[in-house]
């Protein structure tokens, strides 16, 4: 064997065909969204159709990353990984032969199915290669492939748009999936010993009966109650997190009187601010780990975890109460933001706004980070997979309960009170998880030992 070449050599070799393989299966998500107008000259599409079209590839994905989550546990992961791939390219030059809304909705909620296959075998994939103490910092850098698609994509999608159809844009955005899938069944390799290197060891008994010990039974495992205090914590955090992203530019513009271009600027500084967040909360929470390892009881990432949930709150009250619709010159804060207001050539009050956007994506996708990674680390080997699937499904509940719930308390009482009643919940769960912060993180079976 060669050792920690060997490690390396292979560790960057996957690490990397995840990357672009991710990056890609995110680009081809959002294709769609990014050639609408175009499509929009050509093909007769009003608002239903468009949102008919997204949501049926949100309830797909919704579904889909469930079961491959579950699936990741039973099927080799590079297999799920590169089918999935190569099922979006496909999807996506069909899409670029039809015309129809039907056809267009049918084929994006396929286009979901195999989104869905994309992420459970990287974090299963990671958790093989790499130690306990480097998860979360793989997990995150990993995670920023969607912020790159995110960000580049629009920008690649425009630029293709001016010199080709929006028909080539997507063929060949499809083909470089279907191609790029066939290199990611080359070079991601499942585990360690599938090369002949030696597997990485969980847990800080090393114990020699093998993976015997940690298999646990799938009842065990869902009757663990730390499965279902880190599910509802991430359906509030999720919930939250999504209602500022859907509604805070509304909120703005409506009860803030705060410009348009203000409402975009915001959301770009959270997710610049949630970049951030993710690769700091990744980082800091693995070094946590490397000083105090993993036990089973309390987790070295929960102190991280909380600080980041509290800034959640904070900076939601800050965005309530201190924004105002006629700027006020007087207030202690503003007076320190003005050096800054001259530099950018932007008012105090704007600055701020900014300021509170970015804290705010800091401190929302950093938990969210986290909570995938906790769900991941503290099951069973056997059901790593199917307990990221079980978080992510109440994640996406959350999100759910931020769209038409939010909404229609806005619509009855008003923005403000919409705003402070997810203010006063993540508060409330802030608290709860606090208080439980210590209890038993290890999900499934104790060990024999510890009787």
């Amino acid at each position: 064997t060669m050792g920690a070449t060997g490690y390396g050599y292979y560790r960057t070799t996957i690490f990397l065909a995840m990357f672009v393989g991710y990056t890609l299966y995110y680009f081809n998500r959002k294709t769609f969204s990014f050639v609408m107008p175009s499509v929009m000259e050509e093909v007769e599409l009003d608002k239903d159709d468009l949102g008919l079209i997204t949501s049926s590839q949100s309830a797909a994905y919704a579904i889909s990353k469930f079961i491959s989550g579950v699936l990741s546990d039973q099927i080799s992961a590079r297999w799920l990984f590169s089918i999935g791939l190569f099922l979006v390219g496909t999807i996506n030059v069909v899409f670029s032969w039809s015309s129809s809304v039907a056809m267009f909705a049918v084929l994006w909620f396929i286009n979901g199915l195999g989104q869905g296959l994309g992420w459970p075998p990287c974090g299963k994939v990671l958790r093989k290669w790499f130690e306990p103490s480097q998860f979360g910092t793989w997990w995150a850098v990993l995670s920023c492939s969607m912020n790159l698609a995110g960000g580049l994509g629009p920008l690649i999608a425009t630029v293709m748009a001016l010199s080709y159809s929006w028909r080539t844009t997507l063929s060949l955005s499809g083909l470089a999936c279907m191609v790029t899938a066939f290199f990611c069944l080359l070079f991601i390799k499942n585990e360690p010993s599938d090369v002949g290197l030696a597997n990485i060891e969980h847990g800080s008994k090393k114990g020699k009966r093998g993976p015997s010990n940690d298999d646990s039974t799938l009842k065990e495992f869902l009757l663990s109650p730390y499965l279902w205090v880190l599910s509802f914590g991430y359906l509030v955090v999720f919930g939250v997190k999504t209602a500022c992203t859907d509604w805070g530019q509304l909120f703005l513009i409506q009860d803030k009187a705060q410009s348009a271009l203000m409402g975009s600027s915001y959301m770009s500084a959270l997710e610049v601010g949630g970049l951030v967040g993710s690769l700091a909360a990744g980082f800091l929470s693995d070094r946590a780990v490397a000083r105090n390892g993993l036990r089973t009881h309390g987790n070295p990432r929960h102190s991280l975890l909380l600080s980041m949930m509290a800034g959640m709150c904070l900076s939601m009250y800050l965005f309530r109460v201190t924004i105002t619709p006629e700027s006020s010159k007087d207030s202690l804060w503003l007076l320190a933001l003005h050096p800054v207001s001259l530099l950018t050539g932007l008012s105090e009050q704007e600055v701020w706004i900014l300021t509170l956007g970015a804290l705010f994506g800091f401190s929302s996708y950093g938990p969210i980070a986290l909570f995938g990674v906790i769900a991941n680390e503290s099951a069973p080997s056997n059901y790593c997979g199917t307990s990221h699937a079980i978080v992510a499904l109440m994640a996406n509940v959350g999100g759910f309960l931020a769209g038409l719930p939010f909404s229609s308390i806005a619509k009855h009482y008003s923005w403000d009170v919409a705003f402070w009643v997810a203010e006063i919940t993540c508060g409330i769960t802030t608290i709860c998880f606090f208080l439980l912060r210590n209890m038993r993180t290890k999900m499934g079976r104790l060990p024999r030992k510890a009787d």
